[in-house]
This record gives C-alpha cells, sequence and structure tokens, in this order.
C-alpha cells in the first residue's frame, strides 16, 4: 500500500476517536453524584438517629456506679464472654480512630450481658431483668429503680451500652464488610465511606436498606442523588441494618460481554494452537 493510503487510515483512526471522545463527555453525570443540585442551604428538619431497640442476642455493656465501690462491684462483674453467645460468634473488628467506628477486621474479645431468647438478662443479685423491647434509657431506669426499691445501692447511675452495634454493606462498593460502631450512631453516608465509597457502577439512585423491627424485615430505597436523603428517617442506620448497593446496566451489560466473550476467545485459542502444531510438526 502507498503513502496516500496510510495517511487515509490514520486519518479515518483519527477521526474515529474524536468522535468517541466526544461521545463519552456528553455523558449523562447527574446519577453519578450524590446530592445532584444541591446548593448552599440549612436543613432545619435534619435527620435524627432512631432509638435503638434491645433485642434478643443483643449484647449489653452495663456498669453501675454508685458512693460504695465496695457495694456496687457485684454489679460489675457478671459480664459474659462473647465466645458464649452463639450468635455473635465470628464477630471482628479492629480498632479505628473514627469516631467509635470499627470496620471489620481482627477479632476483639467482648464481654457483657447477653439478651436470650425469653428477651431477659441475668444481672448479679436482681436475677431474670426483661430488657427485650426497652430502650436504653428504659433499661437504665428500670435497674435504678430495682436497685434503690430493693435496697442494694444508694443514688445508684446505671449506663447500658450496645457492644454488637453493626452494620453490612453489600453490593457495588469498594470493600463490602460488616462495620461495628461503639458510638451507637452511623448514618448511611459514614458506613459507605467506610466500605470504601460506592463505585463507578453503582445505582446511587436505587439503594436498598433492609432492617429488622419487632420480627418483620422492612425494605426501603434510598436515593442518594436527592438532598432529600439528608432528611430522610433512614439517613441513620440501626443495628444489623444491611445497605445493598445494586449494580447499574453498565456493569451488568459489561458482566454479559465478558461471560459471552470468554468461551469465544479460549476456543480461538484452542484453534491457533492447532495451527500452530500442524505447521510446526508438519514442516520440519
Amino acid at each position: 500500500m502507498g503513502a496516500p493510503y496510510r495517511i487515509t487510515t490514520f486519518r479515518i483512526a483519527c477521526v474515529a476517536v474524536i468522535l468517541a471522545l466526544l461521545v463519552s463527555s456528553c455523558a449523562d453525570t447527574r446519577k453519578s453524584v450524590y446530592f445532584n443540585g444541591i446548593r448552599d442551604t440549612v436543613f432545619t428538619n435534619a435527620a435524627t438517629a432512631p432509638a435503638q431497640v434491645i433485642q434478643s442476642n443483643d449484647l449489653l455493656s452495663i456498669t453501675v456506679t454508685s458512693l460504695s465501690a465496695e457495694a456496687t462491684a457485684i454489679f460489675n462483674g457478671g459480664n459474659t464472654p462473647l465466645q458464649a453467645n452463639p450468635a455473635m460468634t465470628g464477630i471482628s473488628s479492629q480498632i479505628a480512630t473514627n469516631g467509635g467506628i470499627m470496620p471489620s477486621g481482627t477479632n476483639t474479645q467482648m464481654t457483657g450481658y447477653l439478651v436470650n431468647q425469653q428477651d431477659s438478662i441475668k444481672f448479679p443479685v436482681l436475677g431474670s431483668i426483661k430488657a427485650g423491647g426497652l430502650t436504653k434509657e428504659q433499661l437504665e431506669q428500670e435497674l435504678t429503680h430495682l436497685l434503690e426499691d430493693q435496697k442494694l445501692l444508694t443514688a445508684p447511675i446505671v449506663t447500658v451500652r450496645f457492644l454488637n452495634f453493626r452494620v453490612t454493606v453489600l453490593g457495588e462498593v469498594l470493600r463490602p464488610s460488616t462495620i461495628n460502631v461503639t458510638s451507637e450512631r452511623i448514618s448511611i453516608l459514614e458506613a459507605l465511606g467506610l466500605a470504601g465509597d460506592l463505585t463507578v457502577y453503582a445505582k446511587r439512585d436505587n439503594v436498598l436498606l433492609i432492617r429488622e423491627e419487632n420480627g418483620a424485615k422492612i425494605v426501603r430505597r434510598l436515593n442518594l442523588n436527592s438532598p432529600d436523603i439528608l432528611t430522610s428517617p433512614y439517613y441513620y442506620l440501626k443495628t444489623n441494618d444491611v445497605i445493598y448497593v445494586e449494580p447499574n446496566k453498565a456493569k451488568i451489560a459489561s458482566a454479559g460481554r465478558s461471560q459471552q466473550l470468554l468461551p469465544i476467545f479460549l476456543s480461538a485459542l484452542s484453534l491457533l494452537a492447532i495451527i500452530v502444531s500442524y505447521f510446526v510438526f508438519n514442516h520440519k
């Protein structure tokens, strides 16, 4: 072929590259950003963290203080090792410095009061105490009243915390994981950030939230493109919430093409190997 043909081929290739760039630059990026179109503003009806209700298999830290350290000691020694709770076996956490949020990692020994299948805990001296269905504050008040009414302590201060507050993030994120939250408060944005953020193939306008309440599964679809997420009652997560990020059509199509092309590619390699072998052995 002569030089004019090569020049023409080069020009066609350049035009094709330019057209490809123009098409890609015209792609709609509105579905790829958070809070599309939001301006500087103040949300007066911002979302608040939901009250956490104690359920069976929860692991609680309960500490009691009073004027008498000696009389109080017995109420702070009844914790159950984490391994004694089959539902909690395998929980892993890694100490982090971001406000008490611990992404899964190495195993960490935790102790506490296990809420059994009857929604009760075994508390020193007081015996079986109903905890399921109560908030932390309600359980604190109940224990305080019992300790005072039975004249076991004077002016006791009871503090209850969740040791198994965790959320799970799955799907189109960089690091799908279960996140343990010692601060007992985490937003959906924080959870996604700890999971490495959404990938470019994630559906930001259709994120699935699965929550269990009163024995029922609640499923909600959340739109991270909309600023309404900042005032949504599901902005803050509850313990055991599951976030699933669906892949977009581009990811599904890409995966489909890969599955279709892989057998063809392997067949072509096999055919090439046969042809090469034929020529090698027949031209010696």
